[in-house]
């Protein structure tokens, strides 16, 4: 999982240092898991590497959840490809497609029982799109994805880009 994730920065700030031009963006979200039922907050990046295609990565880490004395973590990162097929001054449409990495653990603490703690991750698939409102030096969006994934969980997504 380290590895994993010292790779995926690496990459990520290649292509900051490659590709820093206009249409680089930065930005934070809020989204909302349907699998987890709960919030979460993000962040994600678009780098452009071709005429209306980006590569897209992003986090989310959905906040902690306590059901039943078990408290629950998760969390989430993902490695897209936005293609824009709709692109006018003020607004402009994407679908994505990548991979994903969730990664869940669940922990439970009773007096009588003890403790106990697991956690797992999977790989899966993102299908889905968005739309940015492109504003000058900030672009809001929304965003929804179906992560293809043991059970499958449904992300809605919004929040603001900053150009760079």
């Amino acid at each position: 999982m380290k590895t994993f994730m010292v790779t995926l920065c690496m990459v990520t700030f290649s292509f900051l240092s490659v590709n820093a031009q206009e249409d680089t963006r930065l930005g934070a979200m809020l989204a909302y898991g349907t699998e987890i039922e709960n919030i979460g907050i993000g962040a994600n990046a678009e780098f452009p590497i071709m005429e209306n295609l980006t590569i897209s990565p992003s986090f989310i880490y959905y906040l902690p959840k306590e059901e039943y004395g078990m408290k629950m973590n998760w969390f989430e990162v993902n490695a897209n490809a936005n293609y824009y097929f709709v692109s006018q001054d003020n607004m402009s449409v994407y679908a994505l497609g990548g991979l994903n990495y969730s990664s869940v653990k669940v922990s439970f603490d009773d007096a009588w029982l003890g403790s106990y703690s697991s956690s797992d991750g999977r790989f899966g698939l993102n299908l889905g799109g968005g739309v940015n409102f492109n504003l000058g030096g900030i672009t809001p969006f929304a965003e929804l994805k179906y992560v293809i994934i043991d059970g499958g969980q449904l992300v809605a997504g919004a929040g603001v880009k900053f150009n760079l």
